[in-house]
């Protein structure tokens, strides 16, 4: 199988044996970044990296992940909406990705996709009867009659009434126009729907619906569904297998039930512990993921995680508190960034003392422990070697030699995260995740433990 795909288990764990409807192999999608007139390239944006994972026949595989993470970008891309930089994509054991128009226009048929917002997808000039049966006519469908009729089975298998075909987009709710994206996917009789954050859009009260009412025609229609969302509610409800993405690629891949009760990778153990509660006395494990998601266009070397990962691994010379090591981790960031600024710092120790002093008067010793305050890190490591290497980091940065400061704490706390690519692998039967921890069998950090435990 391809790279970092293991077979592929159901629900209850048994291996299966049928061949997928959808395979995604290599999966890239890249823009160019260009400037100048001649458009030369410069850059580009690692929208999708080199994905696989696959879909068999009736089943729903949920793609979940932070905005901005890759994930409709590859349900475009896959359908070729927009052309993949690489990759193969087979449906039903045929390669699209070298289809020529009419073999497209054939695969279409059989492939519908549903996008996020229910208001933007209709042409507000047609009424809703004209929107469901567009498809149809596209795909040579003359006879108007027997296209009114589908339209009006449509309409009523999907909740809404027949007199609704001839009703406008602007005259109905945002669920109501949610069902008729339903009932124009389903013009076609797919095999397979892909729908984009098909709820986000709606009130909570019209999600359970619409998300019951694509289980029942998933059912009706024998369909295979891919289902893009930031919603982990949603995914966890609808979808039998879920595939996890960071910054273009696929993190953790495996059956619903095991990813959510048994994450393995630690951006999967954040989302999960983002997932609010009703009780207010259930705060979660409280995971932190500080910094900001890193460009597509620039992604870190390494797991690309790693510049925010809570369980980042650390150098074999050391002995940190984990939530420690990840702060002074921070600290090594917004240095090789250059965005550490120590006049800014004194600045703001003078302001809270007498209004005679200067940035000059405040003490190397009083500068070195507000950066500690800045990035939470202790007045103390817990590890005396540590200590050593981070106050000699400190002493260079406040005397002006910040190169010097980021050399010491690249050379002393580099973590192998930051230089060694994971690939996706076996975690449980069913399950991959692509983290260094499991590459190297390492035991389970205390925020792991605390997760699985919960």
């Amino acid at each position: 199988m391809g790279k970092g795909v293991s077979p592929v288990s159901d629900q209850s764990g048994a291996a299966r044996t049928e061949a997928p409807l959808l395979s995604v192999r290599n999966l890239t999608k890249h823009y160019p970044i260009t400037t100048g007139l001649r458009s030369k390239e410069v850059g580009r944006v690692r929208a999708v990296d080199g994905i696989d994972f696959d879909v068999y026949p009736g089943e729903t595989v949920g793609i979940v992940g932070e905005s901005g993470c890759g994930k409709s970008t590859a349900a475009s891309s896959l359908i070729r909406l927009e052309e993949p930089t690489e990759g193969t994509v087979r449906f039903d054991g045929e390669d699209i990705t070298r289809y020529d128009q009419a073999e497209l226009k054939a695969f279409r048929r059989r492939v519908q996709m549903i996008f996020q917002d229910p208001e933007s997808s209709f042409d507000p000039r047609m009424s809703i009867g004209e929107a469901i049966a567009e498809p149809l006519a596209v795909q040579g469908l003359t006879d108007a009659s027997r296209r009114r009729e589908i339209v009006v089975d449509l309409l009523e298998r999907v909740g809404l009434a027949a007199g609704d075909a001839d009703r406008y987009p602007h005259e109905l709710s945002g669920g109501q126009k949610q069902r008729v994206g339903l009932a124009r996917a389903l013009s076609m009789n797919p095999d397979m729907i892909i729908a984009d954050e098909p709820v986000s859009a709606l009130d909570v009260s019209i999600q359970s619906e619409i998300l019951a009412l694509m289980t029942d025609l998933q059912e009706s229609f024998g369909l295979s569904i891919l289902i893009i969302s930031h919603n982990l509610a949603v995914i966890r409800q609808i979808c039998d297998r879920v595939a996890v993405m960071y910054l273009g690629e696929i993190v953790e891949l495996g059956t619903a039930s095991e990813v959510f009760t048994n994450p393995q990778h630690p951006y999967t153990r954040a989302l999960l512990a983002s997932i609010p509660t009703a009780d207010p006395t259930d705060r979660g494990t409280g995971i932190e993921l500080t910094g900001d998601v890193p460009s597509p266009s620039n992604p870190p070397t390494g797991c690309r995680f790693h510049t925010r990962c809570p369980e980042l691994i650390q150098p074999d010379d050391y002995a940190f508190e984990q939530s420690v090591w990840r702060r002074v981790m921070d600290l090594r960031q917004k240095l090789d960034g250059g965005t550490v600024d120590v006049d800014a710092i004194r600045e703001g120790v003078v302001t809270e003392r007498e209004p005679s002093e200067t940035p000059d008067d405040v003490s190397a010793t009083e500068t070195k422990a507000r950066l500690r305050d800045e990035f939470a890190i202790p007045q103390s490591l817990g590890d005396s070697r540590a200590e050593s290497v981070l106050e000699a980091a400190l002493d260079d940065l406040v005397s002006g030699n910040p190169a010097a400061a980021r050399e010491r704490l690249a050379t002393e706390f580099a973590t192998p995260c930051e230089s060694q690519s994971p690939t996706l692998e076996d975690a449980t039967a069913g399950q991959t995740a692509s983290c260094l921890r499991l590459e190297n069998e390492l035991p389970p950090t205390e925020l792991e433990q605390t997760v699985r435990s919960d």
